[in-house]
């Protein structure tokens, strides 16, 4: 298989799609578009879904890119453009652990993120915190990675159980395209 040209990474809040994605970007030199900066305005407003899904579709329609997360409002989008979908099926303890070590991080050093945004306490003890979102969503991210596995129709899927099934496939992989 060639170098993959156009890349959806995807996975559960925590499990490393930006830490993955810069890595790709960097190896493959490709182009990343870090979907939280898409989605998320300064004050945490959301991006309206319909603004949202109009942003997507813009990079996908480029023959270069790797998008790090696929939402509700658009998913069909880079799915129905990707040429490799890498699929970050961690177990939920390693990807929760990760995520709440970098909120606690993010918390206590006050990280800029995505448009100016800052995680705070009265966020992550909120019932829209990103931890709950975890939780609630990790079921379903995992079933929908496994189903478009076994979708003759979607693009390949590679299912990633671990760091080291991670470090494996990332060594096995072409240089710049």
């Amino acid at each position: 298989m060639s170098a993959p040209r156009r890349i959806l990474i995807y996975g559960v809040y925590g499990s490393g799609k930006s830490t993955l994605a810069a890595r790709l970007a960097d190896r493959l030199g490709l182009p990343w578009y870090p979907v939280d900066d898409l989605l998320w305005q300064p004050g945490w407003v959301e991006v309206p879904v319909d603004e949202q899904r109009s942003r997507i579709e813009k990079i996908c329609r480029r023959d270069r890119w790797i998008i790090d997360g696929a939402y509700h409002g658009w998913r069909d989008v880079p799915i129905a453009r990707a040429d490799l979908v890498v699929g970050l099926d961690y177990p939920r303890w390693r990807s929760f652990g990760w995520l709440l070590r970098r909120t606690v991080r993010r918390v206590l050093t006050g990280e800029v993120i995505c448009n100016g945004n800052r995680e705070s306490l009265s966020s992550v003890l909120s019932r829209d915190s990103i931890l709950v979102w975890h939780v609630t969503a990790f079921a379903r991210a995992r079933r929908r990675m496994r189903a478009w596995q076994a979708d003759p129709a979607a693009p390949p899927v590679v299912l990633l159980r671990s760091p080291a099934d991670l470090d494996a496939w990332l060594s096995g992989l072409s240089g710049p395209v």
